[in-house]
Formats: structure tokens, C-alpha cells, sequence
């Protein structure tokens, strides 16, 4: 097996997991909300609403039908040249979330001291780069 499809199924199985997480937190679960918004000063940045949860929730969905679509595991209506691109652009975004906003996420923000910043550090931060990675892997793969 071609090492781009090993890379696709764990993409897709991570964005299906943060999706169902999402799916939780929709229908009112609250274990690990508080820990997965940016604060300052233990004040959450933001409250996010059902909306904005339901669009990350079909977004997280969304990137792993595209990668599947990619790697050529799902059938979409879509050309293999247009999901590479899609995949390649994941990919960049990804990356940028990695990076961060030189404030409240990301390797280079600049606030450090608050749980989410711990948590972004050593847990999201490395996530978003490793799964920037694998996208690219399989979006150049295609």
C-alpha cells in the first residue's frame, strides 16, 4: 500500500475524530470545551455559538471527504486536479494555523501562560503541523 493511502486513512480518522468531537459539544457536552478556546487572563476570548460549532463540526467532515476524494478512496464529483488543489490548500492552511496569529495560537503567539496556551503548545499546535504535512503528502500524491 502506496504510503500516501497509510497517511489518507490517518488524516481522515483525526478529522472524523475532531468532527464527532464537535458533534459532542453541539448537543451540549462540555468536557474539554473550556480547554479548546483561546483566553486571556482566564476570561475565554470568545463564547462559540451552535452555528459556529455546526460549521466547524461539517468543515472537520468536509476535510476528511476531500482527502478521501484525494486519495482516490471515495468517488466525488469533482476532478482529481480540483481535490489535489483543495488537499494542497488544507494543507497551507494548516500550516498557517500551525504558525499562528502572533497572539493567541500558534508556535510564535504571545500569550503563554493561560491553559488553552499550554494545551496549543504541546497538543494543537503539533497537531495542525503534522496534519499540514500528511495533507501535502497526499495532495502531491495525486
Amino acid at each position: 500500500m502506496a504510503l500516501s493511502i497509510l497517511v489518507a486513512w490517518a488524516l481522515i480518522a483525526v478529522f472524523a475524530s475532531l468532527s464527532l468531537v464537535h458533534v459532542y459539544w453541539l448537543f451540549g457536552g462540555r468536557v474539554g470545551q473550556l480547554a479548546a478556546i483561546p483566553e486571556n487572563d482566564g476570561t475565554p476570548i470568545f463564547e462559540p455559538s451552535a452555528l459556529a460549532t455546526l460549521v466547524v463540526t461539517m468543515g472537520l467532515a468536509l476535510c476528511a471527504v476531500i482527502i478521501a476524494g484525494t486519495a482516490g478512496m471515495l468517488v466525488l464529483p469533482l476532478s482529481q486536479t480540483i481535490l489535489a488543489w483543495l488537499t494542497r490548500g488544507l494543507a497551507v492552511v494548516l500550516l498557517l494555523r500551525a504558525i499562528g496569529d502572533f497572539r493567541l495560537v500558534g508556535f510564535f503567539k504571545g500569550i503563554r501562560h493561560t491553559r488553552f496556551a499550554r494545551l496549543d503548545t504541546v497538543v494543537y499546535s503539533p497537531l495542525c503541523l503534522a496534519l499540514a504535512i500528511g495533507t501535502a503528502i497526499v495532495g502531491f500524491a495525486a
